[in-house]
């Protein structure tokens, strides 16, 4: 899904709140949320667990049809590399997942070889960072 938020959706987010450490975590599934406000924690209604989630900006306007403003949330599933490192994703990761080192304020994120799970690039190697194999 991170293919489908535009620049322009995440322009009024001036911060992240990240619930967990994701610096444990190889990807986080994100998405844009319709939420009742800018900036307060929003509710829970996925599978799963929410890891963090972004704030916008006084100049965020709301939708005029609903009320709500498009916010990102980001989320694990239970079946997700963190519980089940041997599970469905101990290669590859589903398609809205981002590396969290990725992932600012106003921008997407990206995958990276950590997030998908392949062997560890040669700057990961240096940094001395390891995958779960």
């Amino acid at each position: 899904m991170s293919a489908l938020i535009s620049d322009d959706e995440l322009k009024h987010e001036t911060e992240l709140v990240w619930l967990e450490d994701v610096h444990q975590l190889d990807y986080v599934r994100q998405s844009l949320d319709r939420l009742p406000t800018r900036s307060s924690k929003p509710a829970y209604h996925r599978d799963g667990r929410m890891v963090g989630y972004a704030i916008l900006g006084p100049k965020a306007r709301a939708s005029r049809a609903s009320g709500t403003f498009r916010r990102r949330v980001f989320w694990l599933l239970p079946h997700d590399r963190d519980t089940e490192p041997q599970g469905l994703y101990a290669t590859g990761a589903p398609a809205e997942a981002v590396d969290p080192r990725t992932v600012t304020a106003g921008s997407k994120g990206r995958k990276t070889e950590r997030s998908e799970g392949g062997p560890p690039s040669l700057a990961m190697q240096e940094l001395g960072i390891t995958l779960p194999l």
